[in-house]
């Protein structure tokens, strides 16, 4: 009898009209709609790509930088130092300086090193462009921060190092980037250490401190040597670390030993004419005064780089932050493809800027993808309306079939364009299944109905 009465009210149910319905693709012309179903495969993925699309770039302010200011100021002129005349004195003291002895030579800021390479045109010479060739005197200067900057090598620091010690970390540097180690050093240009001098010479200047020892007698003749009237009152005064050595002119000349006296990085030498020490005195000052005006310049305008620097980080990150709530509050002009059917949840996909999605990054980059357990896979298609106004409604729908799981490989060159829709098919059982749990409660309500 419970038989008979569920077989009434199936078969009453069904003559009501409740009857399961879900979304599938139709090809032809039904429902206004003009949909013309193309199977993906490797010949019509090149043709789906073809249809032109641009994607949408970053703002300008994501691709700018905060650095590229530059040290605008300076020391200035500085004064000339003033030189008072002084009475004769009877004779003058001997005070020679401690004897001197730095060590190997050091590199330093400033300092122009030369890499000389094999002919064989690689590492070193492929990466720089600098030959082994002894005319071509180009090479790397030791840049602020102690290092050089080797192209395709990157930076590497040699302030402060031996020139042996300097190749070990080139050579470390080159075996790292895999290219050959093979090369030599030498420096080119010494402009890290010097000794300053002025006073009665040719030509007052400084004179830089090289691989091998400065004697007193050899920086007074590359300073074009000594100018007197009167050697007797004249003096040569040497200033180091703070403290103020002389050597009579006369004495210097009549004794080799003193010619041999080493000058070391910082030393001011001052040929004198005077009788007294005042004017001497002037000179160091005023190379001590020169020094610190130039550190304290300099400095001022590391300060006004960096804060400049600053402003524009700020100015940037405010910039890039306000796109960033323009996003979040949906202001901006992005591009959308559309997830519906079986998948995780309907959702929309924001196309990346400035590149091409394609559709593999729309059904596994999320959660919200194809599931599996109730899609069809022989059934996902990409639904794209018609561009052209005279085919107004016109749809194409690209068909893909996964049963074959080669056929996934299609979606890494699929390229998805703005307002697609990505539609996933339910599985026949899928269908029954959900017909099945809509019908059974009113199934039992006819049913108790009946029985009651």
């Amino acid at each position: 009898m419970k038989k008979v009465i569920l077989l009434v009210a199936l078969t009453a149910l069904a003559g009501c009209g409740s009857v399961y319905r879900s979304s599938s693709v139709s090809p032809g012309a039904s429902d206004g709609t003009n949909v013309r179903v193309v199977a993906l495969s490797a010949e019509t993925v090149v043709q789906a790509n073809r249809s032109s699309y641009q994607p949408k770039t970053l703002p300008a302010v994501f691709s700018m930088t905060a650095g590229g200011g530059t040290l605008g100021r300076g020391a200035g002129a500085l004064p000339q130092p003033t030189f008072d005349l002084e009475t004769r004195p009877g004779t003058l003291a001997l005070r020679v300086p401690p004897a001197a002895n730095p060590g190997a030579y050091q590199i330093g800021i400033g300092d122009v090193v030369l890499l000389s390479t094999p002919n064989s045109g690689s590492t070193v010479e492929e990466l720089s462009g600098l030959l082994a060739a002894q005319n071509a005197r180009q090479g790397y200067t030791v840049q602020d921060d102690g290092s050089i900057n080797i192209p395709n090598v990157g930076r590497v620091r040699i302030a402060g190092l031996t020139i042996e010690d300097a190749e070990a970390a080139l050579f470390q540097k080159l075996v790292e980037n895999q290219f050959d180690p093979t090369f030599s050093l030498e420096i080119a240009e010494f402009n890290s250490r010097k000794v300053s001098i002025g006073g009665a010479v040719g030509t007052p200047g400084v004179v830089p401190v090289s691989l091998t020892p400065l004697y007193l007698g050899d920086a007074l003749a590359a300073a074009g040597g000594v100018s007197v009237e009167d050697q007797d009152f004249a003096s040569v005064r040497i200033y180091r670390d703070g403290t103020l050595y002389q050597i009579p002119l006369t004495t210097l000349y009549e004794r080799g030993d003193l010619l041999r006296t080493r000058l070391v990085d910082g030393d001011a030498v001052f040929v004198d004419t005077e009788y007294e020490l005042g004017q001497a005195q002037s000179y160091f000052e005023q190379q001590i005064t020169l020094v610190s005006a130039r550190q304290a310049a300099r400095q001022a305008a590391l300060n006004e780089l960096q804060l400049e620097v600053n402003l524009r980080r700020g100015q940037l990150e405010e910039a890039r932050q306000n796109y960033q709530t323009r996003i979040d509050l949906g202001a901006d002009n992005r591009d959308y493809v559309y997830l519906t059917g079986e998948v995780g949840k309907q959702s929309r996909f924001p196309l990346p800027y400035d590149r091409k999605a394609k559709l593999a990054d729309a059904l596994f980059a999320q959660a919200d993808g194809l599931t599996v357990e109730t899609g069809d896979v022989s059934q996902i298609y990409v639904l794209r309306a018609s561009s052209d106004p005279r085919e107004f409604g016109a749809v194409t729908a690209w068909h893909l079939d996964t049963r074959n799981a080669a056929n996934y490989a299609l979606t890494t060159k699929f390229e998805l364009r703005p307002n697609d829709i990505i539609f996933v098919a339910q599985q026949p059982i899928t269908r029954w299944n959900r017909a099945v749990a809509q019908i059974m409660p009113s199934l039992i309500s006819v049913t108790n109905a009946a029985t009651n």
